[in-house]
């Protein structure tokens, strides 16, 4: 009888830690039909009530010393949002050059979300943090980085952003890059 009450414990244990498990496991993201699933660390979090076209919302696991979040923001504009030319503008708007230098460091690439074809955009140094997108006033937030991919697809334009403190978009840029590679 001890035997069957102690399996009987260990199975409902084993069972109530799968589902513990399952539960933090990461769901998957679609973009543009394509599907794929965030890095465990990667926790989603709700988008906030003026989330403009946000299909979801991550954040990042802290580098060493860094206390602002992170985040991974997909964004979906149906038919609307401006070219991709004109986002890009916008988000070298949101920069200024880090101290002591005359201008951000930008690196633009093409690359690809799965097997489509995107824009990706490398931008560091003082990030101008605004209340909302339309406000002047601003936060300057030193030795920022962002990551910014923009691509047309399921009937839109999605622009995927990872943007926080430099040494934490570095820690995680890998896994980034390999997120976007694998949607399927």
């Amino acid at each position: 009888m001890r035997f069957l009450l102690t399996a009987a414990l260990a199975a409902a244990i084993t069972s109530a830690m799968s589902d513990v498990s399952r539960a933090e496991d990461p769901k998957p993201v679609t973009v543009a039909g394509l599907k794929a699933t965030p890095p465990k660390e990667w926790k989603e979090k709700p988008a906030p009530a003026t989330a403009m076209g946000r299909v979801v919302t991550l954040t990042l696991p802290a580098a060493d010393g860094d206390k602002d979040e992170t985040e991974v923001v997909v964004f979906y504009f149906e038919g609307g949002g401006g070219t991709i030319a004109q986002n890009l503008d916008r988000q070298r708007a949101n920069f200024l050059p880090a101290e002591g230098k005359e201008k951000f460091d930008e690196k633009l690439t093409e690359s690809k979300v799965g097997t489509m074809k995107a824009t990706y955009l490398d931008l560091s140094g003082t990030y101008k943090k605004k209340p909302n997108p339309m406000a002047t006033q601003f936060t300057p937030m030193k030795d920022f980085r962002e990551l910014y991919v923009a691509f047309e697809g399921g009937g839109g334009t999605y622009y995927v952003r990872v943007l926080g403190p430099a040494k934490t978009v570095e820690k995680n840029k890998k896994d980034f890059d390999g997120w976007l590679a694998a949607f399927k």
